[in-house]
């Protein structure tokens, strides 16, 4: 039987950290979203009238929530699983009487709640920058989830592999905001000639985006069915890889 109350306590202990590092958590991410907006949004939306129908500034903005979605749901899990390794205190939930999917749960839970909040704050932030109508709003909702979910897990997966905090960065700095950028964050892939456009539908973070941006206005690079899909398979293959780790007898310690 699954202990319900000690994945509640864990899940409200990695929550009241975001209270403690509330300018790290939600304060520096809606300030970088800010700046994104006044820099792409003003600056450049000024000399793009529309895309897909849609205002430039108001185009970017699913492309901007993704951005920092991913980083802050990586981010939150890794350093979440990372730190009672750093400070020993992991062998404490080694002795709690918790499954492995129970500290995942929670840790997962946890990280993707912030996320979600994250992704929700940064969007009425933008609704004080461009005018917004989100066309289908439970698929909003669905495909914030499932990303949060998603790249929560990843970061997990992460901050079990990671030694030393540098490790911890590698992934969101080299490797998720390079792909987030080429992703069609801020354009359509439909205006790269060939065969970048191409070659850019083998980046995992064009499926996200587009899904997330039709959604709200209706427009996608590729299919709503094929987005969803795809967000599905990550979700699958990172679920997978978690159960590998604990299945091959790999724990939480360092």
């Amino acid at each position: 039987m699954m202990n319900l109350r000690g994945v509640w306590t864990l899940y409200q202990f990695e929550m009241r950290r975001m209270k403690r590092t509330l300018i790290q958590s939600v304060v520096s991410p809606v300030i970088s979203t800010t700046l994104y907006f006044v820099v792409f949004g003003a600056a450049i939306g000024s000399r793009i009238s529309h895309m897909g129908g849609v205002s430039y500034g108001a185009f970017i903005v699913p492309g901007l929530i993704m951005l920092s979605l991913l980083t802050s749901s990586v981010l939150n899990a890794s350093f979440a699983i990372y730190f009672p390794k750093f400070t020993g205190t992991v062998y404490e939930l080694l002795s709690a009487p918790l499954s492995s999917f129970e500290a995942v749960l929670g840790y997962v839970g946890a990280a993707a709640t912030k996320s979600v909040l994250l992704g929700l704050l940064i969007l009425g932030t933008a609704a004080l920058f461009v005018p917004l109508h989100i066309l289908h709003p439970l698929w909003m909702l669905l495909f914030l989830t499932l990303t949060a979910l998603t790249f929560s897990l990843l970061g997990f997966i992460i901050g079990i592999w990671a030694d030393n905090f540098e490790k911890l960065s590698v992934v969101p700095a080299l490797i998720l905001t390079p792909l987030a950028f080429l992703g069609g964050s801020f354009y359509s892939i439909s205006m790269l000639p060939e065969p970048w456009r191409t070659v850019s539908l083998f980046n995992p973070v064009v499926y996200l985006v587009s899904g997330f941006r039709w959604s709200f206005y209706g427009i996608g690079d590729v299919g709503v069915g094929v987005s969803l899909g795809m967000t599905l398979i990550f979700l699958a293959l990172c679920m997978a890889i978690v159960y590998g780790i604990f299945r091959s007898g790999y724990r939480l310690k360092s």
